[in-house]
């Protein structure tokens, strides 16, 4: 093993004395190949070009002397420290940090970013990172070849957004361009890169920038005022009894089977006043309203607006208008039978919830997601809600409610 490894962040800016330390003493140095041609790497050291970090370590666990392993910005921060420190490679590192990428870019961008998310954008995650993008007002996107700027903006269509993209930071060709996000598929953008990507509307009920944070990103607790899920019918504009949409332990119990969390895609067929809707894109997923009739289209999009979250409602006729929609990770179905619940599990998604008002409506939806190779659970809910002044029944919703998993994944 190494006698000594040294991280070292590399930002553009001159090394530090410890940096510059480290290196004079390195018989062996990895980095990028901007990295190698720095004139601070001694001229007999052995040097390996960087492509897979974990060749690289399995090199540095057998090398006999000191090594060096440079990296563009913050190392500790999505960088070669995790897979270095990894058990099967046993090495103990000493690390230099330099300022991050994603800082240096919201720096170029006079922003910033105690409430941005962050996310790492590869060919497999880049799904998940658009998702964050349709979620959130402000995200930074460290990207990879393949899943980059262009990539992005194809996945986010149909989604407004602003990029600032920020190229190879820190060298003599780095560049900052801002531009709309149906205009970055049109360029060929050089890596690395970081995409700031922001835009939405936060709505009045939660302002884009409050006064002070406590946590980075997404405040879980903003609004102040809002606690509790599954609120009243009401909150939405509903009024109880309305239909088995506005049941409000209807809704918390579709919430529960859904689990939707930040990246997800979640679709709401049948949005009605939105209450699902908004409730899933509070827990941070990305949310597809969809919903045939244009006033309840008005009311998701008003609702979105008052609790302060990004949804993307799209008015049409379900099944149809779902063949153009980006896949989703979970579904919940408030209404169209079996041809919707069909067409959904056609798309392979991870849970399908729905309900039904009766037995025979129950045993049909579950044979097409039994058809469409789901796993497939029942159950009868009944909800009581009384006037407590009087101790009187004020409503009575009673619905069977239906969740599904593929079966090569259900336990």
């Amino acid at each position: 093993m190494a006698d000594r490894v040294t991280v070292i962040g590399w930002d553009g800016s001159p090394l530090t004395a410890a940096a510059r330390s480290a290196l004079a003493a390195a018989t062996l140095v990895a980095g990028a190949a901007h990295h190698l041609s720095l004139p601070e790497v001694p001229p007999g050291a052995e040097r390996i070009r960087l492509g897979s970090v974990d060749l690289a370590a399995r090199r540095i666990a057998g090398h006999r002397g000191s090594a060096v392993v440079l990296a563009d910005g913050d190392p500790g921060f999505f960088g070669v420290v995790r897979t270095l420190r990894a058990p099967q490679h046993g090495l103990e590192v000493e690390v230099v940090p330099a300022v991050s990428s994603v800082a240096t870019a919201f720096a170029r961008a006079g922003m910033p970013w105690d409430d941005a998310q962050i996310v790492v954008a590869h060919r497999r995650t880049l799904r998940r990172a658009v998702n964050v993008c349709r979620a959130h007002t402000k995200v930074a996107v460290l990207t990879s070849p393949g899943a980059g700027p262009a990539e992005l903006a194809l996945l986010l269509e149909g989604v407004h957004r602003t990029f600032v993209i920020c190229e190879e930071l820190g060298t003599a060709r780095e560049q900052v361009t801002v531009l709309t996000s149906d205009k970055a598929a049109d360029h060929v953008w050089r890596d690395p890169n970081v995409v700031i990507v922001v835009g939405g509307s936060a709505g009045p009920a939660s302002p884009a920038a409050p006064s002070s944070g406590w946590i980075s990103g997404r405040d879980p607790g903003y609004p102040p005022a809002l606690r509790g899920w599954a609120l009243p019918a009401r909150e939405y504009g509903d009024e109880p009894g309305t239909g088995e949409g506005g049941f409000a332990g209807l809704r918390a119990a579709q919430l529960a089977r859904l689990g939707p969390r930040t990246g997800d895609l979640v679709w709401d067929i049948g949005s009605g006043s939105g209450a699902l809707a908004v409730e899933a894109a509070r827990f941070g997923a990305a949310v597809i309203a969809v919903d045939s009739d244009p006033d309840a289209c008005g009311r998701t999009t008003a609702a979105a607006r008052r609790f302060g979250v990004q949804l993307h409602v799209v008015h049409g006729r379900a099944p149809h208008v779902l063949e153009n929609l980006p896949e989703p990770d979970v579904v919940r179905i408030g209404g169209g039978g079996v041809p919707v619940v069909s067409a959904c599990a056609d798309r392979r998604p991870e849970r399908i919830v729905t309900h039904a008002s009766t037995r025979d409506e129950a045993e049909a939806i579950g044979r097409a997601l039994a058809e469409g190779g789901y796993a497939v659970e029942c159950e009868l809910l009944q909800s009581v809600e009384l006037d407590t002044g009087a101790w009187t029944e004020r409503d009575r919703s009673v619905v069977f409610l239906l969740s599904a998993t593929p079966l090569d994944r259900a336990p």
